[in-house]
């Protein structure tokens, strides 16, 4: 009998205690993940779709539907980037390949009108690169800019890699390149194998004013986000410091994310004091997830999902001179009403894409979690069976080079498939390289123009 009573004491213990910590675990689970639990839904503001004119707009603005080859000499070239130059002309630098390649380049001395020249002479050693080129220009205090191109060496299947990341300076704007120097192989102390390095390269402060400094971001392939600070010593040699994990407070999100290709925003026109970092989550369960810095990035608040709106991969972001921000990145939807009515394949993936999207907004709209003013679909990127633009494009788009010109025109380089008519070797549709030229002055009055005529805008 005591056994027995012994043994109902035991069961009444073990079941308050597995409702304690289950409700201990409740408010864990929601700690962690609270901030992941929204399910797909569609945004609210609307989209000005530039991949088709009815041909009724005003001429001033039919511009804003055509698009500028940049290359299309391969049957695939893809992941651009560009710099504008002092002298006005944009370098435009991608891979000879998916990702990885020997680096190529185009050159527009007309303001994006045309693509037609070449650098003379580039590096031997950018003949082996293995990523995406990124690049930027180095804002020093005591001596003049220079430019920076850094390509990765990330792990691609059956191929083996050194690892670490490639830097390749150049200090005449462009005209000549050094060959490229390699930071952190895997095989040394402190070797990583990063992926798109470096997404970002932000120039950081020091006692509230810009020091010769920047922050680089890079992620490897189990999705650790690493930071290195570039520096130069006397003698202007490149400095990088060890790579270090800078999400590991909020690891758990970062993994269940699988959070990459970080692009930082600076506040108050790219002056102020505040970083936000923008990621994309390549899970495409969750959002892009948004995350504010209020120390040059030593420390990150608990990231949030963003709006709809602003959800995607690889963005890219720049101010106008109003004050306003566009930020360019490969649309990622995951809006169950959409998915309902589209093709299933999508409905089963949980998402589809509406291809290269431009979402113009401010920075309190990132800070307020607001859906911002409005989106812009840059192009059409079809689907091999697609013969005319539809709600679902090719995904394969993005990685956009930005250049904002004198004038607050905004040069935006992209690739994917934006000719139904353009047939690669094997019958499916060429990938190639196109820009486009955008004034937030003519897309408002554009917006202006479709509202009062009630032509086709979500």
């Amino acid at each position: 009998m005591a056994f027995t009573v012994r043994k109902k004491r035991i069961v009444v213990i073990v079941l308050v205690c597995v409702l304690i910590l289950g409700a201990a675990g409740g408010v864990i689970y929601g700690v962690i993940f609270a901030p992941l639990r929204s399910e797909g839904q569609a945004y609210t503001i609307p989209l000005i779709d530039l991949s088709e004119s009815d041909g009724g707009v005003p001429p001033k603005l039919k511009y804003l539907y055509e698009t500028v080859t940049v290359d299309d000499s391969a049957d695939y070239l893809a992941h651009p980037d560009s710099i504008g130059l002092k002298n006005g002309n944009i370098l435009v630098l991608y891979p000879e390949g998916h990702g990885k390649g020997a680096i190529r380049n185009k050159i527009s001395t007309d303001s994006g009108a045309t693509y037609g020249s070449s650098l003379s002479a580039t590096p031997q050693s950018w003949e082996h690169s293995r990523e995406t080129p990124t690049v930027y220009r180095l804002n020093f205090t005591d001596r003049e800019d220079m430019l920076i191109m850094i390509s990765a060496n990330p792990r691609w299947f059956g191929e083996s890699t050194t690892g670490g990341f490639n830097c390749s300076l150049s200090q005449d704007e462009g005209q000549n390149w050094t060959e490229f120097e390699l930071f952190y192989p895997k095989n040394q102390k402190n070797g990583v194998v990063p992926i798109v390095a470096m997404a970002s390269l932000t120039r950081l402060k020091e006692n509230g004013k810009f020091a010769d400094k920047w922050m680089g971001l890079f992620h490897d392939a189990s999705f650790n986000n690493y930071k290195t600070i570039l520096t130069f010593d006397e003698n202007g040699k490149m400095c990088w410091s060890v790579p270090e994990k800078y999400f590991v407070e909020h690891r758990v999100i970062e993994r269940k994310t699988n959070m990459c290709e970080v692009e930082v925003i600076r506040s108050d026109g790219g002056n102020g004091d505040e970083l936000c970092l923008i990621t994309r989550s390549n899970t495409k369960k969750y959002n892009s997830l948004l995350s504010f810095s209020r120390d040059e990035g030593k420390s990150w608040t608990a990231p949030i999902e963003t709006p709809a709106a602003l959800s995607g991969e690889r963005h890219k972001a720049e101010y106008t001179a109003d004050g306003r921000l566009i930020i360019t990145f490969r649309s990622v939807c995951r809006d169950k009403e959409t998915l309902n009515k589209i093709n299933k394949k999508y409905k089963k993936s949980g998402w589809y894409s509406e291809g290269a999207i431009a979402w113009v907004g401010t920075y309190e709209d990132l800070k307020m979690g607001r859906e911002g003013q409005y989106r812009i679909k840059l192009a059409h990127t079809y689907f091999d069976t697609q013969t005319t633009p539809q709600t679902a494009a090719h995904h394969d788009t993005g990685y956009c080079g930005n250049t904002v010109l004198e004038d607050d025109s905004i040069i935006i380089t992209i690739y994917g498939k934006f000719d139904p008519n353009k047939k690669a070797k094997d019958g499916s549709l060429k990938t190639y390289i196109v820009s486009k030229r955008l004034n937030l002055e003519d897309i408002d009055e554009l917006y202006t123009f479709i509202l009062a005529t009630k032509n086709s805008i979500k």
